[in-house]
């Protein structure tokens, strides 16, 4: 088994640069994954379809967010068995864990097929979508398996230092989504986005597996099942599934306040969100590069290096996020005409970015401080500041804005009071757990 990188006795820019770089480039290449279904629906398919996969999208969000979380809890106990050199531990948690990840993909599948009528009238859907977004999330659903493997592997890539194929599979699958989505919505209509994706996530799985048994990256032995550590798998699982479903569940909750303002603004409302891939994407790499970076380190006992992870990536953090916020709020005009020529709609593009502005520099010094706890092991910590980040700001300050009648506007400035609060929040516990790592030590 290949331990690639040392993050423990490494260059701290180098190994940052070597991680964050391809973890980076995988990330906007999801991003260009996502927004390709968006380009074609509303230049192919018009407003109503467009309403329609944003009505989707928190429930694609949320399926996404507890396939990431849940292989991030993952890659804490690979990173640190990794960062102790104990291989044995390596194998058992990778053995045990991708029997776990099969076993609960396959479950999730069958019970949100059965329940996906009910789902989307809790999301407030309305009767020109609904059937559209039905027919859509019924045929994305039965590549959920997929999609929860592909986090799996790329996850455990990561925690041996290995970035890089993720990117390649990446680019694999947005290339095939962007040939195969124009075909398939031509010749079969909304349903078709979701088959293109559908194939593209299958064939790009294909393509990982067939890299791994190849280069032998490790090992997966039945015999080194351990049905004790499935309990320590959930246990670490559990709190990052709920850290990374909370933002899908907010925007869940947003998409149902916005609906009651009609279907232009809920496509407008799906427009921001992918152009805010653009400015979320950095920070959730920077959160899964530090989990990986600083378990390596947690598993060496040497906080020291954690403490130069953390700093570093920061600064990097801030520098990058400052510039992308100014491209995002000068050009969301233009940005938002490339989903929907539409001028009401590009207004309420324009007013969402103007409000929310600063709050993706902050997001990002959030994330910096959450991927450092989960490193360290204490990912329900994490949990219980995105708890207070979305469900006990964001969610009840925008219902109370648009209780009072201040509109879309009152929702999006709910939006920039949860990130001034949780990056506030997330650097007093990330500080706090550091320094009482260096006491124990």
């Amino acid at each position: 088994m290949n331990m690639k990188m040392d993050f423990v006795n490494g260059s701290t820019q180098k190994c940052f640069w070597f991680m964050f770089l391809p973890v980076m480039a995988a990330m906007f290449l999801n991003m260009a994954y996502n927004v390709v279904d968006s380009l074609w629906i509303g230049n192919l398919l018009g407003e109503n379809a467009y309403a329609a996969l944003t009505s989707s999208t928190p429930i694609i969000l949320i399926l996404n967010s507890i396939a990431m979380g849940a292989t991030n809890g993952v890659a804490i106990l690979v990173s640190q068995a990794i960062g102790a050199k104990d291989e044995g531990a390596v194998e058992r948690v990778i053995s045990t864990s991708l029997v776990v990840a099969v076993v609960f993909s396959v479950s999730v599948t069958l019970l949100l097929e059965l329940s996906l009528p009910w789902l989307l009238r809790v999301l407030n859907t309305p009767d020109e979508t609904w059937e559209m977004a039905k027919d859509y999330l019924s045929i994305y659903l039965l590549g959920y398996v997929t999609v929860y493997l592909y986090c799996y592997f790329t996850a455990v890539l990561r925690s041996f230092g290995n970035a890089v194929f993720q990117m390649a599979a990446m680019l694999v699958c947005t290339v095939l989504n962007a040939v195969l989505d124009p075909i398939f919505i031509k010749s079969i209509g909304f349903r078709g986005a979701a088959i293109a994706t559908l194939l593209s996530q299958s064939i790009c799985l294909l393509f990982m597996l067939v890299y791994i048994a190849r280069k032998k990256v490790f090992r997966f032995r039945a015999v080194k099942f351990e049905k004790r550590m499935v309990g320590e798998i959930i246990a670490k699982a559990v709190p990052s599934v709920f850290q990374q479903s909370i933002p899908a569940v907010s925007t869940g909750f947003l998409t149902s306040l916005v609906s009651w303002t009609g279907i232009t603004a809920i496509a407008a409302y799906g427009i921001t969100g992918k152009l805010e891939i653009i400015l979320f994407y950095p920070a959730m790499a920077l959160n899964m590069v530090l989990t990986n970076i600083i378990g390596q380190c947690a598993g060496a006992k040497r906080s020291d290096r954690e403490k130069d992870y953390l700093k570093y990536s920061m600064k990097i953090g801030i520098v990058l996020l400052t510039v992308l916020s100014a491209i995002v709020v000068g050009f969301s005009k233009p940005l938002s005409g490339l989903f929907l020529k539409n001028g009401e709609i590009a207004e309420i593009v324009a007013g969402y970015f103007m409000i929310v502005s600063v709050g993706y520099v902050l997001n990002t010094v959030t994330n910096c401080f959450l991927g450092t706890l989960n490193g360290l092991g204490k990912p329900i910590k994490s949990m219980l500041l995105m708890v207070f980040y979305y469900m006990i700001v964001r969610m009840p300050f925008a219902w109370f804005f648009n209780y009072l009648g201040l509109g879309l506007n009152g929702i999006w400035g709910a939006v920039l009071i949860s990130h001034i609060a949780a990056s506030a929040a997330a650097a007093a516990a990330g500080k706090r757990e550091m320094f009482r790592q260096i006491s124990v030590l």
